[in-house]
């Protein structure tokens, strides 16, 4: 049995039956039926829920006269997430910042919620989160390549430029685009694990005034990391959806 988290102990408790018999309809065998939750999916979804508690309480709270500081806020990270895509995919990039920004608002409120005591980062503490996350920045920009110039139109630019290197650049490219997914997951990964776990190093072995240094720079790495992978995402797209394709 891993080591639980007290809120993936509560989940577990009332949903353990309903989880497991959902994933077993799905011919999918958890390796503990009495806590099929982990403690990623546990953390994913608190992040989930409080982004949805937040946005509706900014949404109801618009005032062009008077904005609160949350509205400001957000207004900044939308701003510069706008400004970025702009330098990046160009004129019609406007269209693609609603979901950079939800992805990098999201990758960043997991790699934070690791410093609230009895929580942990579920983007350090699983691969399958950073994974989940690159898979779908990975379908995103594929597809809107596709809507972009056509399913064949968008297959050619895996051919390259010369129809005589053809056969040899297709495997190349296919698998090139197919490395995106580990290195935007093991990057993400490898960085806020490395994080959680110097911090836990030194917490539990001098637990007052270093482990706040460690903190600081676990902040630093979690907006670094958000927004690297906000930005690669936005290059990919930049070139899935570039007019010479």
């Amino acid at each position: 049995m891993p080591e639980q988290l007290w809120l993936t102990e509560i989940l577990n408790h009332w949903l353990a039956g309903p989880v497991t018999a959902l994933l077993r309809a799905l011919h999918i065998e958890p390796s503990y039926p009495q806590a099929p939750i982990p403690n990623a999916v546990t953390m994913e979804l608190v992040v989930f829920l409080f982004l949805i508690v937040m946005f509706l309480l900014i949404r109801s709270r618009l005032s062009v006269d008077t904005p609160g500081g949350l509205q400001h806020m957000m207004e900044g990270i939308h701003g510069f997430v706008n400004d970025q895509a702009e330098e990046i995919i160009g004129h019609h990039s406007d269209k693609y910042v609603a979901f950079l920004t939800a992805l990098g608002v999201f990758i960043l409120v997991c790699n934070l919620i690791g410093l609230i005591p009895g929580f942990e980062s579920p983007t350090g503490a699983s691969a399958s989160v950073p994974l989940g996350c690159a898979l779908v920045a990975f379908g995103y920009y594929n597809w809107q390549g596709v809507k972009q110039h056509g399913a064949w139109g968008y297959l050619k630019h895996f051919f390259g430029p010369m129809p005589a290197l053809a056969i040899l650049m297709f495997p190349i490219e296919v698998v090139s685009n197919l490395a995106r997914l580990l290195s935007l997951t093991v990057r993400l990964w490898a960085n806020i694990f490395a994080g959680d776990l110097i911090t836990l190093v030194f917490f539990s072995m001098i637990p007052i005034g270093v482990p706040i240094i460690f903190n600081g720079l676990h902040i630093v790495v979690a907006f670094l990391q958000a927004y690297v992978f906000m930005l690669l995402s936005a290059i990919y797209i930049a070139g899935a959806v570039a007019e010479e394709h």
